[in-house]
This record gives C-alpha cells, structure tokens and sequence, in this order.
C-alpha cells in the first residue's frame, strides 16, 4: 500500500457519498449525462478568495492567473470576486475579455507572444509583460502602427529564486522576463518611447509550501523593485509580486500559512522606499485559489486481478487529469487523494490501482491506494483536480472524448 495526499477540507457527505456543492456526485454526473467529468465547487472558490482577502493586507490587488482553469463559468465566477486576471496567451486574453473583465484588469505575460496576440492586447488596453527587449520593440511598433499608446510592464528575471518551489521561474539563464541588471534599461526605453509604463512584475517560481520561502521572495522582489526604480529614475504604477503559493497535494504536504504571509506582507509595505510609495502592489495566484475546489470523477468500467494485484480500470485517464498520473512536472510518482465517492464513507479495506483506458502503463491515477471495495459502474473521485487539469493534458491522445466540466 501507498498513502495518498489529504483530501481538502470542506467536502461532506449526503446519504453516504461524496457531496459536492450540496450535491451528491451520483446526481451532478447523472445531470451532466456522462463520465469522466470535472466538478467545482462554487462555495469553495468563494471561499478561498475571502480566505485570501481577510489574510493579506487591505492595499494588496488580488489577481486571477488564469491558466490554472480557463472554464468559462468558473473565470466568470472569479472575474468578479478578483481585482485583475493574468493570461498567458491570445486565446486566453479573449476569454478574460468574455468573462467581462475590464481590459485594463488584464495582463498579458509569456515568451513567444506573436505579434497578433500583442496588437489583440495592445488595441484592447491590456497591460503586455515585456518577456524581452525584442518583444518591446515589436509592441512599440504595432502601437504605433495601428495608434494606440500601448500600455507596457516589463516583467523581471529576477536574481534570486523561490525557495522549495515546484516551478522555478527566476534566478539564473531563464526564458522568462528581462535579466534583472538590464531591466532598468529598458523602463526607462519604454517610458522615452512614449508608451504607458505600467510597472514591473517579478515571478520568482511557484508551487512552494512554506511561508517562510515565499516571504523571503516578496521581500526581495519588493527590494528588487526599489533598486530598479531608482536606477530607472520612474516610479512603478504597479509592482506584481507574482504567485508562488502552493497546496498540499501529496502524503507529508502541509497547507501553507497564509496569514503569516499576509502579515510580513504588510510589515514590509509600511517601510517602503520613495520610489515605490505610490504603487500598488498586486499578487497572481492560480492553483491556491481553485485548485482544492476540483474533483475529476470517473467510472469503474472493469476489475481485474493481475498476478494478485487488483486493478480498477476507469473511464477516465491522464488525457484528462495529467497530474495527478505523476506525468506533470513532479520527479517521483505520488498519490493525489482518492475515494470511492458514492460510498464515501464506507471503511477503506482494500488496496487497489486506479488507472485509466489508455494503452500505456503511464496511466495510472491511483498507485495501490487503500480504498472502500469499488465495482463495476462505482465513481471514483481524484481531488486536487481545479487546476491544470484538462486544459494541461493530452486531451486528444488515442482519440477519446473529452471530459465533461461543471460549476455546481
């Protein structure tokens, strides 16, 4: 047996299963028609903003990155509980644009943007992350083509990264953000060019579980703020200290503090330097705020022996939930939390392999995990399933169908 990562807190059970929403899962996939399916939880998404908002200091902008779920119901769900929405590509800015967010609540970062998806932001009046000097040269050219004063940040490779990060997006040779000793250079580029300079945005990686390495970061982001600012003679608008907040997927995994994150947060805003005084101050976080409030439901279709080991083959699969198959940036195969979720409180006294229908032993959702006796058409639940899940697997792999997706 293998032990799995802990299921999130605020789920419950109705007459014996899993409910989501108020709902059991027997009925919402019974409404949505079909298996495999995604399931959000709306409550809990509100949640976790106000979790967010009461914890870190009152000047603090919240964004969304949406990245971590596109769903339209759910980015229309959070467009209107956060202060602005990162995107990372053209696809994604018009979506951030349906939701019904403000152009100028949009930022718009990530290496290799075409020069279509810069003009797309540029005439909307979304704020381009500069990833490079060349990328400032072709927005600066398109604005002035098409008359628009567009509106530019220049997003920093800083000279530090985040301690303990899954991801790391700062520090050393990176394909992300301007090297921080030329940064200053091109601020001040910008700003003579004649565009709308609207601040610095400084990600240093992400997926971190502990408070003290991400406080160590937004301080020295801040600090790295200041010193660039300063060499520039311009003061920011705005500074995005990036993300970085990580959730407990895994056995051992431990939530994070966010109030004490929160709290040194605000101790060091009160002691900024002049150049940074009369800037707001934003952070953009995916995962932590709709990651726990997704699960990936799937049907048993078959249960077999194998040499003694009892296999549980589902309808579902890494084409749809990737990361929690061990296939998504993780170095050692571990278990997301699992349940049988219409008997989700029956005692766990079998140890089984959950795996998928695709035609590669890469599939495999649940690694002999202790489990209630499923059979034959029994849901099996995978949590920790409301962020890069079916947007960041191979949907198309062997020619299955999607997963259905649903906001309860």
């Amino acid at each position: 047996m293998k032990p799995m990562g802990p299921i999130p807190a605020g789920f419950a059970a109705i007459d014996g299963e899993l409910a989501i929403g108020g709902r059991t899962v027997s009925a919402i996939t019974a409404e949505a028609g079909d298996t495999p399916l995604f399931i959000y939880d709306g409550a809990m998404l509100d949640a976790r903003v106000a979790e967010l908002r009461a914890a870190m200091p009152a000047r603090l902008a919240i964004h969304y990155a949406m990245k971590a779920n596109p769903f339209a119901p759910l980015l229309a769900r959070m467009a209107g509980q956060v202060d602005g929405i990162d995107v990372a590509s053209g696809g994604e800015l018009s979506a951030a644009l349906a939701a019904g967010l403000p152009a100028e609540r949009i930022s718009f970062a990530g290496p290799g943007k075409r020069d279509r998806e810069l003009e797309a932001a540029i005439v909307a009046g979304a704020t381009l992350n500069l990833e490079s000097e060349g990328e400032a040269g072709r927005a600066l050219a398109i604005g002035e083509r098409v008359g628009v004063r567009p509106r530019l940040a220049v997003r920093v490779n800083p000279d530090f990264d985040l301690k303990g990060s899954g991801m790391k997006m700062g520090g050393g040779a990176k394909p992300f953000g301007v090297d921080a000793d030329r940064a200053a250079n091109l601020v001040k580029a910008v700003a003579a060019a004649g565009a709308d300079y609207r601040g610095l945005h400084i990600f240093a990686g992400s997926q971190a579980l502990s408070a003290e390495a991400v406080i160590d970061a937004q301080a020295s982001a801040i600090d790295l703020a200041g010193r660039l600012s300063e060499e520039a003679g311009i003061a920011p608008p705005l500074v995005n200290l990036g993300g970085g907040m990580g959730i407990a997927y895994f056995p051992g995994d431990r939530p994070i503090d966010a109030r004490a994150i929160g709290a040194a947060l605000g101790q060091r805003l009160g002691t900024l330097p002049d150049t940074l005084r009369g800037a707001e101050f934003a952070i953009e976080l995916g995962r932590w705020l709709v990651g726990e409030a997704g699960v990936y439901v799937t049907r048993v279709i078959d249960r077999k022996i194998s040499h003694g080991e009892t296999f549980l083959v589902v309808d579902g699969g890494l084409h749809h939930q990737l990361a929690a198959s061990g296939n998504f940036g993780t170095v050692v195969r571990r278990n997301y939390p699992v349940a049988v979720a219409n008997r989700f409180i029956a005692p766990t006294d079998e140890v089984v392999s959950v795996v998928g229908c695709l035609c590669t032993p890469l599939d495999r959702l649940g690694d002999r995990v202790l489990l209630a006796r499923a059979q034959v058409g029994d849901l099996i639940a995978i949590f920790m399933a409301g962020a890069y899940g079916a947007t960041a697997s191979p949907a198309a792999f062997l020619g299955h169908a999607p997963a259905g997706e649903i906001l309860v």
